[in-house]
């Protein structure tokens, strides 16, 4: 066992090691200024030697960069930076101004089975050169700017116009704003509501909640689905009439004109059920004004 005599030769020494190390990186420009910014003992400085070096090398890898592909520091996009809280150094990541503007950018939009192209979709990508496009666009600029006061969109065409690009690059937008938007593939989304009833996983009630009352909802590609009446009474029949009465905006995206996507809606294994079908137009109808985008099929460009 050490006597009290060793134990504080020990410490006297690892105190010197502090010491030589503090000074000797002391000598560096950057480590000095840092030192100086924090306005903190020395001696309480000393134990942190090491971490405040490390601090600098990420600070000069940040000088000479250009953006966040680029990133060398440890958690990419941060630098892990030291601040005095209560008189003692704690070091926290700190996000870099590149970060910073790719947060600012980010969208909040949520997406059930949307792949990445669509969740990057931005307004300003939007291809504009097609005069196909000049309706929906035109409809989109006015209601950018009367939102909330302007109904969705049943956005209706041909197979890779970029219909779900455009509305997903609108509900983008929206979420930057703090608007809270969902995005839904609706046939994968039906498939998920009906796996809930045999999973321990999966909530019916969280899923179907988050897709009635979030503020801006795209149901995308309505009429691929494989109609049932399930389907179409108990989940979209509810689903818009819920919208409807709380007067919340929703978006479409389909392969059908209205009168298609009602003889679709119609037809179940029980035979042809217009009725049905037509109430679900009719509340499409309510929620949203139907633009046509017939244009040329740019997936496979």
């Amino acid at each position: 066992m050490k006597d009290v005599n060793e134990l504080l030769k020990t410490k006297n020494d690892i105190n010197d090691a502090n010491f030589k190390s503090f000074k000797l990186a002391m000598e560096d420009d950057l480590f000095a200024s840092l030192v100086l910014k924090l306005n903190a003992k020395e001696e309480d400085l000393m134990k942190y030697t090491s971490k405040l070096e490390n601090t600098c090398k990420e600070l000069k890898n940040c000088k000479g960069c250009k953006g966040l592909n680029e990133c060398k520091n440890e958690v990419k996009g941060y630098i892990d930076y030291p601040t005095i809280n209560d008189s003692s150094l704690t070091f926290s990541f700190t996000p870099c101004k590149y970060k910073k503007e790719e947060d600012k950018n980010k969208s909040n939009t949520i997406f059930y089975e949307t792949n990445e192209l669509l969740r990057n979709a931005k307004m300003k990508d939007i291809y504009v050169d097609d005069s196909s496009r000049v309706e929906v666009l035109k409809y989109i600029k006015k209601f950018m700017s009367e939102y909330p006061f302007c109904k969705g969109i049943y956005l209706y065409g041909s197979f890779g116009s970029g219909k779900s690009y455009i509305l997903n690059a609108v509900l983008n937008e929206l979420s930057k704003k703090g608007t809270l938007c969902v995005s839904v593939y609706y046939p994968t989304l039906l498939k998920k509501l009906k796996d809930s009833f045999n999973s321990s996983n999966i909530s019916f009630e969280q899923i179907y909640n988050e897709v009635e009352n979030c503020d801006v909802l795209l149901i995308d590609d309505i009429g691929a689905e494989n109609n049932s009446q399930w389907a179409r009474d108990e989940i979209l029949g509810t689903l818009l009439q819920s919208r409807m009465d709380n007067k919340r905006i929703t978006f479409f995206t389909s392969n059908f004109n209205l009168e298609e996507l009602e003889e679709h809606l119609s037809l179940t294994i029980v035979g042809q059920e217009k009725i049905k079908a037509r109430r679900i137009i009719e509340r499409i109808k309510q929620l949203s004004v139907p633009i046509s985008l017939i244009g040329e099929n740019k997936r496979n460009k």
